[in-house]
């Protein structure tokens, strides 16, 4: 895991709009928010794995799934997942097979991050920036 210094960490938005604003650039509520925190997650690459910038968020006011929910913003950062080799292999074989085979752990939860990931994090990161602050 390697953490993204940016303007967004600290500030505060309306759930909705932010999801909205970080939408066209890949971003989506990762599969393991709760009610009072979450991360947008944007997949950059599948070198050896897969490759991801992670926004952190907590709810300041209602819940992640209420209408009205502010959120502040954490610190970005970048992590890479590398998967068991062969696991990926046999996802076709069928939808009850992936069913299955899906929720397999990584090999590594926080794999190595070269220097291409990392400039493309933070390309990532400037670009949602100036989206948000209207720059």
């Amino acid at each position: 895991m390697i953490e993204l210094s940016s303007r967004l960490e600290g500030k505060v938005f309306d759930m909705y709009e932010l999801e909205l604003a970080l939408k066209p650039y890949g971003f989506s509520v990762g599969g393991n928010w709760e009610y009072d925190h979450g991360y947008f997650d944007c997949k950059i690459g599948e070198k050896a794995g897969y490759q991801f910038i992670r926004v952190p968020f907590k709810a300041i006011d209602g819940q992640l799934d209420a209408r009205g929910c502010r959120v502040k913003i954490g610190r970005p950062f970048l992590l890479s997942h590398k998967y068991q080799i062969g696991m990926d292999d046999h996802a076709h074989n069928g939808n009850a097979s992936a069913a299955f085979n899906q929720f397999s752990e990584p090999a590594d939860k926080d794999a190595e991050l070269s220097d291409p990931p990392i400039d493309l994090g933070m390309t990532m990161i400037q670009k949602i920036e100036s989206v948000l602050f209207k720059d």
